[in-house]
């Protein structure tokens, strides 16, 4: 028995070409294109939030709001020191 997922509609504007690429993949396969653009959106995201978070400890380190250690600090803490 398939779980229903809870969904709230969107609207996105997309490159007509990009839509055109969703139909055919669609009608090819008997699946929606909300089927397949979904899929893309669920498997990028993890990718994105990584990435933008990876980013944003750039900015905050160099706007100086990262606390960071040495390597001498980091090799004590982690027992390898000589």
């Amino acid at each position: 028995m398939a779980t229903k997922v809870s969904t709230v509609p969107t609207a996105v504007r997309l490159p007509a070409e990009l839509i055109e690429r969703y139909n055919n993949l669609a009608k090819a396969t008997g699946r929606s294109r909300t089927y397949y653009v979904t899929q893309a959106l669920q498997e990028s995201i993890a990718e994105l939030e990584y990435e933008y978070g990876l980013l944003k400890k750039v900015e905050d380190y160099r706007g100086g709001r990262l606390e960071t250690v040495t390597i001498d600090e980091l090799e004590d803490h982690l027992g390898l020191a000589d």
